[in-house]
């Protein structure tokens, strides 16, 4: 089963992109983040006219997750469903696909050490973790996979002294990781790439860091133990970050013997 995950950054300005590496790449579940759509306005018939069934949580301009499963699409939740009030935000939505539970992630960005969107975002994380101790178990075949506004250690960024003070790389967030993987994830990605850097998934658009190689880590797929060990292998898709009006996000595309 090939599993992707992709921020998109407007999946209007992005659907002929999108749609033409479904068609290339095929892979069974994708999870998409920042759609920037309405549930109403997700391409639904054009994706399941490629063999998709789409869950989508959307939130208009700003925000907004989806789960495209070619392998099936079953019990489908948005935001946590943790009997606490909704996430204001639309930033997670899970389904069944193929037996593996699978959801797309985008965790807050957290903007500013000192701003309250930061403390949302550590909350954000370890409710995340709460509704994984609550609603399920490390032994699932279960898989996150997303956005997670994280670089987990100082060599998934091109340079640690140009974050200094910034969010991404702060203490906290790094212990809310692995607060989050401890429960039992594993990062797929570091499994087969362990100890190497320079190994991005998101370039600013400004100052050309793309073509400069000044990238950041911070899209993810998580695995539970059961998962990660059938993983064939995993790359992240730097063609689709080049050409005319890119996402700043690459996908991250892993396979697993399922």
């Amino acid at each position: 089963m090939r599993i992707a995950a992709w921020n998109v950054n407007s999946l209007r300005a992005r659907l002929p992109r999108v749609e033409a590496w479904l068609a290339a790449v095929c892979p069974e579940v994708v999870c998409l983040q920042e759609t920037k759509l309405n549930d109403g306005d997700f391409p639904s018939g054009l994706l399941e006219s490629m063999g998709y069934r789409v869950a989508h949580h959307g939130q208009g301009r700003w925000n907004g997750v989806a789960v495209c499963s070619r392998v099936g699409l079953e019990d489908v939740t948005a935001g946590f469903d943790d009997g606490q009030p909704p996430d204001p935000d639309a930033r997670l939505v899970w389904a069944t696909c193929g037996g593996v539970r699978v959801a797309s992630v985008y965790v807050p960005n957290g903007r500013a050490l000192d701003a309250d969107h930061y403390q949302y975002k550590l909350a954000w994380l370890r409710r995340l973790r709460g509704c994984l101790e609550e609603r399920h178990d490390p032994s699932e075949k279960l898989v996150l996979a997303g956005d997670f506004n994280v670089a987990p250690s100082d060599m998934d960024v091109w340079d640690i002294d140009a974050f200094a003070g910034l969010t991404h790389v702060s203490e906290p967030e790094r212990i809310a990781w692995r607060d989050l993987c401890e429960w039992g994830l594993e990062d797929v990605f570091r499994l087969a790439y362990p100890g190497i850097a320079g190994l991005y998934t998101f370039w600013d658009y400004q100052g050309g860091r793309f073509h400069k190689r000044q990238g950041m880590r911070i899209d993810h797929i998580l695995a539970t133990a059961t998962l990660a060990r059938e993983v064939e292998g995993i790359i992240v898709d730097r063609n689709a970050r080049k050409g005319p009006k890119p996402s700043d996000h690459a996908p991250v595309v892993a396979d697993f013997r399922l």
